[in-house]
């Protein structure tokens, strides 16, 4: 299964949060305030945020962090690898060394295909449309008589 870790699920809703105002830097107790997130967990997330170059940081009395850019610029791929690193399914996705089975492997080059689907996609998915509101999905109507051919 493909899951992501409970921080980068909170980083994202961070994220979301400080989009939907990206005039003001956030402080981190407000952020935490506004999420219902920990402020120790807050406080980590930024500092992973900041040399990943998605958020800004200033200190002072006006001091705290924004969006390095604008919301319809920063993906969520940024997001994850800044929080878990290269996106990989498989380690010879991300690793030019193979494994033990690197030499009798047909298939290394189809991960690699999947993986850059996944990636592509994740690029593809900003910061701008994680705040959109959900669209509720289309109903799909597939007739009857498709089901007994």
């Amino acid at each position: 299964m493909l899951r992501l870790s409970k921080l980068t699920d909170y980083a994202t809703v961070i994220l979301s949060f400080m989009a939907k105002d990206t005039t003001a830097f956030h402080t981190a107790i407000e952020i935490a305030s506004a999420t219902g997130i920990a402020l120790p967990t807050v406080s980590k997330i930024l500092k992973l945020l900041v040399p990943a170059r998605v958020l800004v940081s200033t200190r002072g009395a006006k001091g705290g962090y924004a969006l390095a850019d604008t919301p319809d610029r920063i993906t969520v791929a940024a997001v994850i690898s800044a929080l878990e690193g290269p996106i990989a399914l498989t380690e010879c996705s991300i690793s030019h060394q193979g494994c033990e089975q690197a030499s009798g492997c047909g298939i290394r080059g189809n991960w690699g295909v999947i993986n850059q689907a996944i990636q592509d996609a994740l690029e593809s998915v900003t910061l701008a449309d994680m705040i959109k509101p959900a669209m509720a999905p289309e109903e799909i109507l597939i007739p009857v008589a498709s089901l007994y051919r």
